[in-house]
């Protein structure tokens, strides 16, 4: 069995362990009814362990590509000042999300992000970047908080 065989095998090993684990760990969650908190991991584990049994599956035929497709391509330099902005607005955003609440903070967190994100070359679009945020969160949480049934910070508006 070839090198690139055995790592197909290897992953798809993996990703079907950590998917049965997530399943396991999720059994162990307190159901409320049909549709509840529990229900995005257990769909989450099942897919995991599915797409783990696809690897293996895959793994058996794999064939050993003949060249590189990325061979002839440009090599990308990896952004780190974007990485580390990142990572600060999630640090940001966990910090402030109690204290301000979470629409406010996750429209902040959001626009921010999207800004963040936008390709240098690329002019920032502040007015579509805000009302996708305002939209997204405002979809959020409505969908936590009347379909699951799950409390949100409040902060600020205590809706």
């Amino acid at each position: 069995m070839d090198t690139y065989k055995k790592k197909e095998l290897v992953v798809g090993a993996v990703m079907l362990c950590a998917g049965l684990f997530y399943l396991i760990l999720t059994m162990n969650l307190p159901r409320k009814g049909t549709i509840d908190a529990s229900t995005v991991p257990y769909v989450l584990a099942v897919a995991l362990c599915l797409l783990g049994f696809l690897q293996l599956l895959g793994a058996r035929k794999a064939v050993q590509p003949e060249a590189d497709p990325d061979e002839g391509a440009p090599k990308t330099v990896a952004d780190y000042p974007t990485v580390l902005k990142t990572l600060a607005l999630v640090a940001i955003y966990i910090a402030l999300l109690e204290t301000v609440g979470f629409l406010i903070m996750t429209v902040l967190y959001l626009y921010a992000q999207f800004t963040v994100l936008t390709p240098h070359d690329q002019k920032v679009k502040h007015l579509s970047y805000a009302i996708t945020a305002v939209i997204a969160s405002i979809a959020i949480y409505f969908t936590f908080r009347h379909g699951f049934d799950l409390l949100l910070p409040a902060g600020f508006l205590d809706l």
